[in-house]
């Protein structure tokens, strides 16, 4: 694995180089028998890396994910946990996945096809599908309807039309049910440039079913029936232990560090908040040194969050040494992008057995699993702090739905995104029913949002490049606010 990681930031630095002399090299004849394209294992190193530096930024991550998950309050722009979204980090997040990792990934499938990639195998293929699953289920839980059948058109299409978002996971679903089928472990794959699986073919087709059981939940209470045949067709094939975990390995060697890390100077944009912080507290969480630090004031000997939503002007407000910021391990430069883990399987698992669903367990089973799971991930496998923590946050099968929310949001940390989906979907409280989240302190500055953003508008760029398709997709999701319901949300 080292050696693969050692070789990736020159193979990135060689991909920017091909794509800087397209222009030029369009202009030239070439020999049609002979392959002239970029080697696929460039392409999917380029595609991983480019996707996990845009969800783990301090832009898209630490603007939208982690505040609208509430993990997050920001100090330098208090604006962003009230809800004023910057559109230039929105556009970027679009344009991004659309125009790098997307893209990427579609090169690799039409080498493939096309007989010109160094290897030709349906592995290839598969796994560059999954990853482009993944992609469009982000963009489409962003936004809602998206672009998507005409997305790869660019040459002949520079305004594509939206696609209807309940439409796009039924195809999503498909193309992951088929891709994993086509997954042979016996045919060979990839030899380099796959940072997350070092193109291990097993454990690919584990992460194709467990995003199938991601997508059912999701769904579950828009389409109960299809998300229980999904979950009961797919949950033995999924990620069983953390062994098996999708993640990208970042390293402590520039260029390729976690994308929004310490090694180089303090970051003091975001303070843990105070939700966090203030629930982690109540239940003697042993992560929580892990989340957050103690305040640069050494005088405060307790971890304190900031309360949510807290304008830079509110005379309430204290001195930034005064609350947490993210802890070291979360600004680690070798810390790792994670695509999905074992615990939130576990409870996907729990919930779905909550449910009646047939998933080879009981829900307090499974919602063990997922503590003792996120726990572990952390570093903490002392079983008597695992059990003694356990103690404190009992499976209630009266109340599943708060205390199987309540530790899944806890384990997404800190992948922001997932963890707002989670949030808007599941609709969960504290075990017993009181409030965990909370309105912004100082209210909302987006009149159509009092608590949680559903979703994000549009980039503006699309309203004035591809005015007729956005105005389009506008009226058919119910409005392009951040206060309008995607079609799985049912709370």
């Amino acid at each position: 694995m080292n050696k693969r990681l050692f070789k990736y930031s020159s193979i990135i630095l060689l991909l920017g180089l091909v794509f800087a002399g397209c222009k030029d090299l369009e202009d030239m004849n070439h020999d049609p028998t002979k392959a002239n394209s970029t080697p696929t294992s460039t392409l999917l190193s380029n595609a991983e890396k480019s996707a996990m530096d845009f969800l783990y930024n301090g832009l898209q991550n630490g603007r939208i994910g982690m505040p609208y998950a509430q993990y997050w309050a920001a100090n330098d722009k208090a604006n962003d946990s009230r809800y004023l979204l910057d559109e230039g980090i929105n556009n970027s997040l679009w344009n991004s996945f659309y125009a790098n990792t997307l893209r990427d990934l579609e090169e690799i499938i039409r080498l493939n096809r096309s007989h010109t990639a160094q290897e030709e195998t349906a592995n290839q293929i598969a796994i560059a599908s999954i990853l482009k699953v993944w992609i469009y289920q982000i963009l489409t839980d962003c936004y809602g309807n998206i672009p998507f059948k005409s997305t790869m058109q660019v040459a002949t299409n520079i305004t594509p039309e939206y696609d209807d978002a309940k439409t796009i996971y039924t195809a999503l679903i498909d193309t992951l049910q088929n891709q994993v089928k086509l997954l042979n472990v016996a045919q060979p794959s990839f030899k380099s440039g796959d940072i997350i699986y070092g193109g291990d073919v097993a454990k690919w087709k584990k992460l194709g079913s467990t995003l199938l059981l991601r997508m059912a939940i999701r769904m579950v209470d828009a389409d109960q029936a299809k998300a229980k045949s999904i979950i009961e067709a797919n949950y033995m094939n999924a990620i069983s232990s953390n062994d098996d975990n999708a993640v990208f390995q970042y390293l402590n060697t520039a260029p390729n560090k976690f994308p929004y890390n310490d090694s180089e100077r303090g970051l003091t944009e975001f303070f843990v908040s105070g939700t966090l912080v203030d629930y982690m507290k109540s239940v003697s969480d042993p992560r929580l040194p892990i989340f957050a630090r103690l305040p640069a004031d050494a005088s405060i000997t307790d971890y304190v969050g900031m309360p949510y939503g807290t304008d830079a002007a509110n005379p309430n407000r204290k001195g930034q040494d005064k609350y947490s910021i993210p802890g070291k391990r979360i600004y680690a430069a070798d810390m790792q992008g994670i695509l999905v883990t074992y615990p939130e399987v576990a409870f996907i698992l729990a919930e779905a057995a909550a449910r009646g669903f047939s998933v080879g367990g009981d829900a307090a089973t499974h919602y063990k699993n997922g503590v003792t799971a996120s726990l572990n991930y952390w570093g903490i496998t002392d079983q008597p702090a695992v059990d003694n923590y356990l103690t404190k946050v009992p499976y209630n099968a009266a109340d599943w739905r708060n205390v199987i929310g309540s530790q899944k949001w806890l384990a997404l940390y800190p992948q922001g995104f997932q963890g707002w989906f989670e949030r808007t979907r599941l609709h969960f409280k504290k075990p017993g029913g009181a409030d965990l989240f909370i309105a912004p302190v100082d209210p909302s500055l987006d009149q159509n949002v009092t608590v949680v953003p559903y979703r994000l508008t549009y980039p503006v760029s699309e309203q004035q490049q591809n005015k007729a398709n956005y105005d389009a997709a506008s009226q058919a999701i119910g409005g392009d606010t951040k206060g309008t319901k995607l079609w799985w949300n049912k709370f």
